[in-house]
């Protein structure tokens, strides 16, 4: 039987990247803003008050920012996979969902935020 899976969230970290299909993207680069929630049982973890049995949310932070700011890429859903395979790297994890927002994204119309979402689980296929 699989335990029930709790949530380890983590919203709004912000990156400086070069993501973007558009020359001035690559040149001048853009804030991007990424929420991350990873699910995985908590029970172990409390039971035995032992970090090695859950996500470490501040290596997570470091890894998503370090991962975002890496080699830039055209589409903002390349760099939602390469987030949720950061997170997936964690053994604890057992599945995550990833939001990246580009509040900046060339737009010609008024807009509030553009984002892209992903959910993946251990051992998907991409």
């Amino acid at each position: 039987m699989t335990p029930p899976l709790d949530e380890i969230r983590l919203t709004g970290l912000r990156a400086s990247a070069f993501h973007g299909v558009f020359e001035h993207e690559r040149r001048d680069g853009q804030l991007f803003v990424i929420d991350v929630v990873v699910r995985l049982p908590l029970g172990p973890a409390a039971a035995g008050d032992d970090l090695a049995r859950t996500v470490h949310y501040g290596e997570l932070a470091e890894q998503v920012v370090a991962a975002v700011e890496s080699d830039p890429v055209d589409l903002i859903e390349t760099v939602a996979e390469r987030v949720a395979t950061v997170a997936l790297s964690f053994p604890a994890t057992h599945e995550v969902v990833v939001t990246v927002h580009k509040p900046s994204a060339p737009i010609t119309v008024p807009f509030d935020d553009v984002s892209v979402t992903i959910t993946r689980r251990r051992g998907d296929a991409s």
